[in-house]
């Protein structure tokens, strides 16, 4: 228990003790010498509902700010500035709502300060419109506002509107800081906008910001995003100073692009420069092999990795994961799975999910389904993967029982739900089925059918042998049938021997993907069954006037 104080202390000394308590983090002795003031003032109430949101209590604070609320002491700005900073750090919307119109009850609302912290409350509880609204009643508008807004629309999926804030803003005469442009330039990343980012350099250029940090990291990542990889070197040879960090947007650069050998090369100059290499550089380089389809390597590197001492987390487990889905490698993906139990990523819902859809792929569904019942949460990609499961393993009714189950467990189903079970319904010749699901999508949630959708109901009636009604489906389609349509018809007709169709279904085929030699053997083939050597003989000499060659099949026994 703290030691007592005299309680008839001077304001200035009784408010001195309490800012030292709250800078040495003795939060539990503040409190009890503020306890002992008869009528705290404005600056202590500021002072101690401050210090709990720095120090990760911003329940307390808000706590506190009721108390000034319900004593009727009227806030001054400060007050009004600290609670909205905790309701920021909690992300409490109810509360910020009453703290905002505290601000406005008390003729605070137009103030720059107290706005500014009010935009960036409204930002963390992700509500991006009353942010807009608490901007837009200032009167006097900062670069701080700008950004503020700025931000919070790129970082909510808005960045179309950031980069409209962030033109309005210049045209406003307010001038960008290092902050502003490090918050923006993602935007024209999304966007993809390579003009819109360039520009954004040439102002960085103009006003001598080449050497930030944060600036440059996001230049780079713009131009690797935007397919530049040429101009996000330069900007990365020019720095004089480079960080961890700005070395990890390049590397990551080159793999985005496909130029999965400089990536390696890079990561490799990394180690022999004494670049002090962290989790996100390790984590870079695996998932940069992964989705290049360097398998093998990236788990080399996950070996080497560890052999230097560095532990996998859960974005590491994520990444190399799909390394032992591609090579089917089951031995690699229990020792993982080992790994994951040990240091209790099992309750992470992207790791978890991952590690059920490897199962399923290397060929052990039961350890999938075990995996899957295990997690305590369920969202639904998880309920996706496991679907998606059943169906590519021909367990068409145990996909759509865990359809079921996936609707009374109250997660949304998406299009990739009903791409995942209409595969099951296809596998198992489920046809009555597949069109009451496929016919439920937009009435019964609100999903539009797509091209794969549509593909997949093709199958399901041609691999039931319903072949005319299959044809009749892809002709009544409102969007344009894809290969994928056509390519399931045809393949049925092989196995039904429907001449007429396979003949339609080909040639559109020929007019989709005239260079697939696919195709053409199917088509030959078909003939060949059905001892038409003249028709078959046709199609390879087609295939031969216009340059197609099969490539020839390999096996490793």
């Amino acid at each position: 228990m703290p030691p007592k104080l005299p309680i008839s202390l001077p304001a200035p000394l009784s408010l001195k003790f309490i800012k030292e308590a709250c800078k040495s983090c003795d939060l539990q002795r503040a409190r009890h010498m503020f306890d002992q003031i008869p009528q705290p003032d404005l600056r202590t109430w500021t002072i101690l509902i401050s210090a709990y949101t720095q120090h990760g209590f911003p329940k307390e604070s808000i706590k506190l700010y009721n108390l000034v609320r319900a004593q009727e002491i009227i806030p001054d700005r400060l007050v009004l500035l600290s609670a909205a900073k905790a309701c920021a750090t909690l992300g409490d919307i109810v509360k910020a709502k009453e703290v905002h119109d505290d601000a406005i009850r008390f003729g605070f609302h137009s103030d720059t300060l107290l706005g500014n912290a009010l935009i960036d409350m409204y930002a963390k509880c992700k509500c991006v419109e009353d942010a807009r609204r608490v901007f837009d009643g200032m009167r006097v508008k900062d670069v701080i506002s700008w950004t503020s807004l700025s931000s919070c629309y790129v970082t909510y999926g808005l960045p179309r509107q950031g980069l409209e804030v962030f033109r309005e803003m210049m045209l406003n005469g307010v001038r960008p800081s290092v902050v502003t442009v490090s918050s923006i330039l993602p935007a024209c990343s999304e966007l993809k906008t390579l003009n819109s980012g360039r520009e954004i350099h040439g102002f960085v250029v103009k006003n001598e910001m080449g050497e930030n940090l944060f600036v440059c990291s996001a230049l780079v990542g713009m131009y690797a995003s935007c397919l530049s990889i040429r101009h996000a070197q330069l900007v990365f040879d020019n720095m004089s100073r480079r960080d961890v960090v700005l070395w990890n947007v390049i590397l990551t650069a080159y793999f985005s692009n496909k130029e999965c050998e400089k990536g390696l090369e890079l990561f490799y100059q990394m180690r022999n420069e004494d670049v002090k290499l962290n989790d996100a550089s390790w984590n870079a380089v695996i998932c940069g092999c992964v989705q290049n389809g360097k398998t093998e390597q990236a788990l080399e590197m996950l070996g080497q990795m560890q052999d230097l001492g560095f532990k996998p987390n859960q974005i590491t487990i994520t990444s190399v994961l799909p390394a032992c889905t591609s090579l089917e490698s089951l031995r690699t993906g229990k020792e993982i799975h080992g790994y994951i139990y040990r240091h209790l990523f099992i309750k992470d819902l992207t790791t978890t999910t991952a590690l059920v859809f490897m199962y399923a792929k290397c060929g052990d569904l039961e350890l999938s389904l075990r995996v899957f019942n295990m997690m305590p949460k369920k969202d639904t990609v998880a309920w996706n993967t496991i679907i998606i499961a059943n169906s590519m393993h021909g367990k068409g009714e145990e996909a759509l029982l865990l359809f079921e189950k996936m609707l009374e467990s109250g997660a949304k189903p998406n299009s990739v739900t009903f791409t995942g079970v209409l595969s099951g319904c296809s596998h198992s010749q489920l046809v009555d089925k597949g069109l009451l699901i496929f016919d439920s999508m937009s009435r019964d949630y609100s999903t539009e059918p797509d091209v794969d959708h549509y593909s997949c109901m093709v199958d399901v009636l041609s691999r039931a042998g319903r072949l005319e009604q299959a044809y009749e489906f892809i002709q009544r389609m409102p969007i344009e049938p894809t290969a994928a349509a056509w390519g399931a018809l045809l393949s049925a007709c092989r196995v039904h021997r429907n001449m007429e169709l396979a003949k339609i279904a080909a040639k559109k085929l020929f007019e989709i993907e005239p260079h697939n030699p696919g195709n053409y053997i199917l088509l030959s083939n078909i003939f060949s069954t059905a001892n038409l050597w003249e028709e078959a003989s046709e199609i390879r000499k087609l295939m031969s006037d216009r340059g197609i060659i099969k490539e020839p099949g390999c096996s490793w026994v």
